[in-house]
């Protein structure tokens, strides 16, 4: 016979994680849905049917102002890593 002091009580009860899972679930959804009622679909539609070459430039064709930002960001994450 096993009595309930014999349950583990660090385990977590499958229910519970479904649960948890499901409600994970149903707040990715609630987000997007939000972000659809608030920006629309627009500007997703425009960057699927733009052309590749009205897109942003590469990363090797930026300008010299845009590299020195770029340098000084990586410089200053690698400096906040000490």
């Amino acid at each position: 016979m096993v009595t309930i002091a014999a349950h583990e009580p660090d385990r977590e009860h499958p229910v519970i994680a479904w649960i948890a899972v499901a409600a994970i679930a149903c707040a990715m959804l609630l987000i997007a849905w939000a972000r659809f009622e608030v920006h629309g679909t627009d500007d997703l539609a425009a960057t699927l049917y733009e052309e590749p070459d009205a897109r942003e430039p590469a990363q090797g064709d930026r300008t010299g102002h845009e590299a020195q930002i770029d340098d000084a960001v990586t410089a200053s994450r690698w400096a906040s890593t000490f």
